[in-house]
């Protein structure tokens, strides 16, 4: 089963089950997910729906430190609350010591050192890690190393 037909049925399971929450969630990441596909005449792949819910939960990660900072944490928790439904369509996050091995294969297959081979580093590990860490955190961890 496909993760845009794995959606589509949570979609209407949540109808029958009168979910509110969950109905909105679902409603607001098909309808990402159609715009795309509209918008570049594409049928998306599992690829790029984790893409498109990876957005979202950026998106959402965001808004939260603004609710946060804008003392409204009612909305926050809406925002956290929509996360964890859609982190439900995620695969499997890697743990600490594999990104590091992988941070570590991509810097020797670079080949470079220092600053200047960020962007070859960073360009192999995306397609290896997209969904399944945080690119922030890998940039990160990848920019330390560099500068190390």
């Amino acid at each position: 089963m496909t993760l845009k037909t794995r959606i589509t049925e949570d979609m209407k399971n949540a109808m029958r089950a009168r979910d509110a929450t969950r109905l909105t969630t679902i409603r607001m990441l098909l309808a990402a997910m159609k715009q795309r596909e509209v918008g570049e005449r594409i049928e998306l792949s599992d690829t790029d729906v984790v893409t498109i819910i990876d957005k979202m939960i950026k998106q959402r990660r965001e808004s939260i430190a603004a609710f946060d900072s804008g003392g409204r944490p009612e909305l926050a928790a809406a925002e956290r609350a929509e996360i964890e439904l859609l982190q439900a369509y995620m695969p499997q996050q890697l743990g600490e010591a594999e990104i590091d091995a992988l941070i570590a294969a991509a810097m020797v297959a670079a080949g470079g050192s220092g600053m200047a081979a960020m962007g070859k580093i960073m360009a192999t590990l995306k397609p290896q890690l997209a969904g399944r860490a945080d690119m922030t955190q890998v940039s990160a961890k990848v920019k330390a190393r560099l500068a190390g």
